[in-house]
């Protein structure tokens, strides 16, 4: 395609949102009219999807439940009155308790105002928190905020350690929809047990953000933490960053949570056109089905060109991935969707894998996140006339035409600038392109099946631990590792039963171990 070509091809795709200064340019995706007069039904047919499932339609019916996130920031949407003010008094709440916080009406018994957060969560509870603090904390927030978001007992100790002249002072934050989940709970008794080693009461600086009378919740009120915030059962953890888990630590950080939400609600007004053309998230979901001819057969590389964006594609690696990637389609039929999602930012990542998006296996579509205002004042001239953003610009359209010219597809959306009503709208945005994308290929993009396999996976391994300790505690002398999985009945997890003794050992749990370690089935194990 020649140049005058191209430059019309990109006047005819590009949207632009005036109200947000938001483009979306789909134009250096390859895709005819043909292709795109084939996906007209399934268009229409996601459009209508998108209409009855912020009707309060079951669209999730693996867990008949209906999925209401776009209420939370139009609760007017909402289909009954109770879910309407349940959400109104949610952030009115969080507002309430955050200015309570900062003003030190709320403080703990030590400290005449908090300084700090310590927030417990996993997945979403995590995820979407810790994007929106990168992305839009101040410089010197009225508290700074720490994430456990894994269960590794190095990676707790190391946010302890950041934070140990100022524990009398640090909120915690436990983030939990059923309370049982294991990240987050293990997350809390490890701060309970270091709140206690510093003679710290817990409880007055703990707060639940949970389903009401879930156990977190019954143990919250029962302990008398500092506060309780609601999750609600139609909004999954993925989708929940504009609701209590992402508003409460964006408020405390002293983010705008009412421009979040406000840009959240222009973009999805905007996403609800039924008309591809004027409809940035139809954009979306039309680019990623003609990239993987609607098998997710490319990868989605997300190339943000701001620092403050760095972990949005980190962001969007659960959405998508986790929304998208099923063994089954609404049908019942085994069809293996998804889009794998990977990336850093610009232009870090042009020296670090442009050189294989360039020249190497086509597997991918890449999407340029670009922030028109390089900075809040002037910047000093580079060379003459250029300023480092100029660098910044220029390598994003340079690398842009570089992947075009060797048959390498890409989008580009672009912002005014980052703050709090753009980064609702960029989540608006892709949290109803995946839903559009999910009716396009016909699969539940509500539900994750695979996330609770892989969680009772883990429960069987924990329980097989139990039964190797009972083994040891009542052996005579040491055992091979085909004698304890014998009476722990589990000759089939022989492998299980090494790695479990291995890392006890390791950890000095009392595990002796002898042999050759080259030759795991030559070693025998005992305690003491």
């Amino acid at each position: 395609m020649d140049a005058a070509a191209l430059w019309q091809r990109y006047q005819d795709w590009l949207y632009y949102h005036a109200g947000l200064g938001f483009y979306v340019d789909i134009s250096r995706m390859r895709f005819d009219d043909a292709f795109v007069e084939g996906l007209q039904p399934k268009l229409e047919k996601a459009f209508a999807d998108m209409a009855a499932l912020e009707g309060g339609a079951i669209a999730n019916p693996d867990e008949n439940r209906m999925v209401g996130h776009y209420w939370l920031r139009d609760p007017n949407l909402a289909p009954t009155p109770e879910i309407k003010q349940a959400i109104a008094d949610s952030v009115d709440q969080i507002e309430t308790f955050a200015k309570k916080i900062h003003s030190g009406a709320i403080h703990s018994p030590q400290a005449s105002r908090f300084t700090d957060i310590i927030s417990i969560g996993i997945g979403g509870s995590a995820l979407g928190p810790e994007f929106v603090a990168e992305a839009l904390a101040p410089d010197f927030p009225p508290l700074a905020i720490h994430f456990i978001d894994n269960t590794d007992p190095a990676g707790i100790d190391r946010v302890l350690t950041r934070v140990r002249n100022r524990l009398n002072s640090t909120l915690v934050i436990v983030i939990s929809k059923s309370g049982g989940t294991p990240e987050p709970r293990n997350g809390t008794i490890e701060l309970k047990a270091a709140y206690a080693g510093h003679n710290l009461e817990f409880t007055k600086h703990a707060i639940a953000i949970t389903t009401p009378d879930s156990k977190l919740d019954q143990q919250a009120k029962s302990e008398g933490w500092l506060a309780t915030f609601p999750m609600f059962d139609w909004v999954g953890g993925r989708t929940s960053e504009l609701s209590a888990v992402g508003l409460l630590p964006a408020a405390l950080q002293g983010i705008d949570i009412r421009a979040m939400l406000a840009g959240a609600k222009e973009m999805d007004a905007a996403t609800r056109v039924a008309d591809l053309k004027t409809n940035p998230a139809a954009l979306l979901a039309l680019s990623w089905y003609y990239s993987g001819n609607g098998r997710g057969e490319k990868d989605m590389v997300v190339l943000p060109y701001k620092d403050s964006l760095l972990l949005f594609s980190r962001y969007l690696q659960q959405l998508v991935m986790e929304s998208l990637g099923k063994e089954k389609d609404l049908d019942g039929n085994i069809v293996h969707q998804g889009i794998a999602v990977y990336g850093n930012k610009g232009s870090t990542d042009q020296h670090a894998y442009v050189q294989q998006l360039r020249e190497g296996v086509p597997n991918f579509f890449a999407t340029f996140i670009e922030v028109l205002e390089d900075r809040l004042g002037s910047s000093p001239e580079i060379d003459p006339g250029t300023t480092a953003g100029d660098y910044l610009s220029g390598f994003l359209q340079g690398t842009r035409q570089a992947l075009y010219e060797n048959q390498r597809d890409s989008i580009t959306i672009t912002i005014p600038q980052v703050n709090p009503r753009t980064v609702g709208a960029l989540i608006a945005l892709y949290e109803r392109a995946v839903g559009f994308y999910g009716s396009l290929v016909n699969v539940n993009a509500y539900h994750q099946p695979g996330v609770e396999a892989g969680k009772k996976a883990a429960a069987v391994v924990l329980d097989l631990q139990k039964q190797v300790l009972q083994v040891l505690q009542e052996a005579k002398t040491p055992l091979s590792l085909a004698q304890i999985a014998e009476k722990a009945t589990a000759t089939d997890q022989i492998e299980a039963v090494y790695k479990i003794l291995r890392h006890l050992q390791a950890n000095r749990r009392g595990v002796t171990m002898q042999g050759d370690l080259a030759q795991p089935g030559s070693l025998t194990f005992s305690l003491g």
